[in-house]
């Protein structure tokens, strides 16, 4: 910890000094590649987020400020006295309860997000990031702003080069997802407008396409219309007939690599010699449909074979590879 302290500070050093460049393009090079890759700093200042931990269940995401007093259950925390403290750090309330201060993670911002809409749940965004291929300089379309949570996340991804194009057609949530989007510093490398998307959508190009509607089924040609060839696709449905729907839509429009998922997770109660599962999971909240652009042929508009068929012809498929062997 001490050896990397004393990188920041060269660091830091090194940048206070070329700060003093006249030569005008070179100060501007240097001015930019500060913007690009800021130093990670790790004290806490004034305006920063700060995460209170004090056990898994309980903690608050909250902006530092100065003269800014934090009322909780466990006691005041006096948040103006934290400033220049290293995050990692511990305090107490004023009835002595234990609390570290973290740094926010993307997952804390949307966990402690400002909503009024159900959101995409981590255990589900990493699996979107996976199978989308999200990556920095991704192209995306978001149809379904909602309160900003999915956005969020993928903004953290595809930045710096990157950009998320997202639509709604309420002002309310819009605005909404607007400040968590801030409150996460992720605001610009999203672009939110009020249109509705079964108008047409300008969007050309996007490596990815998410869809959060109730009715997802009606924007699978506009998503289509918007994706590169091979884009990737991606639905949040929370029920079964959505996801019926919206699969049949996807293969007369022209996808291919249709699947569809659900995912759970369940915590585990670590304990020497009492370890067990939580009583507690997080069950059903959607389920994903993912799909992939191709060129739309006449003869792929059919039923999908049975899981019986699939299976037969997998078998096939693995004994002629044997033979090909």
């Amino acid at each position: 910890m001490e050896d990397l302290k004393g990188i920041l500070n060269a660091c830091r050093d090194i940048i206070i000094y070329l700060q003093t460049i006249t030569y005008l393009p070179f100060r501007l090079i240097f001015i930019q590649c500060v913007q690009l890759y800021p130093l990670a700093l790790t004290k806490i200042e004034e305006s920063s987020y700060v995460l209170l931990f004090h056990t898994p269940r309980k903690k608050w995401l909250t902006k530092v400020a100065l003269d800014k007093r934090f009322h909780t259950h466990l006691g005041i925390i006096d948040v103006s006295s934290i400033i220049g403290m290293e995050y990692g750090s511990a305090i107490r309330t004023t009835e002595g309860k234990l609390i570290f201060l973290m740094e926010p993670t993307i997952h804390d911002f949307i966990m402690k997000s400002e909503r009024k809409t159900q959101i995409v749940y981590p255990k589900d965004l990493g699996y979107i990031a996976a199978r989308t291929g999200l990556k920095n300089g991704s192209k995306v379309l978001e149809i379904g702003t909602g309160s900003g949570a999915l956005a969020t996340f993928m903004a953290s991804i595809v930045k710096p080069e990157g950009h998320i194009y997202s639509f709604d057609v309420n002002s309310e949530f819009m605005e909404i997802a607007k400040r968590n989007l801030e409150k996460a510093g992720m605001d610009k490398y999203v672009t939110i407008r009020q249109y509705d998307p079964h108008q047409g959508i300008d969007v050309r190009g996007a490596d990815v396409a998410t869809v959060d509607l109730g009715d997802p089924w009606t924007v699978v040609d506009q998503a289509y219309d918007a994706l590169k060839g091979g884009g990737a696709f991606v639905a949040i449905c929370p029920t079964v007939n959505q996801i019926e729907k919206t699969t049949a839509q996807l293969r007369k429009s022209g996808y291919a690599d249709i699947d569809c998922v659900e995912l759970m997770i369940r915590e585990m109660e670590a304990r020497e010699g009492m370890t067990r599962p939580s009583m507690r999971m997080i069950g059903h909240t959607a389920y994903l449909v993912f799909a992939r652009k191709v060129e739309k042929l006449q003869e792929r508009v059919h039923q999908p074979a049975s899981e019986e068929e699939e299976e037969e012809e997998e078998e096939i498929g693995n004994k002629e590879e044997q033979v090909s062997e």
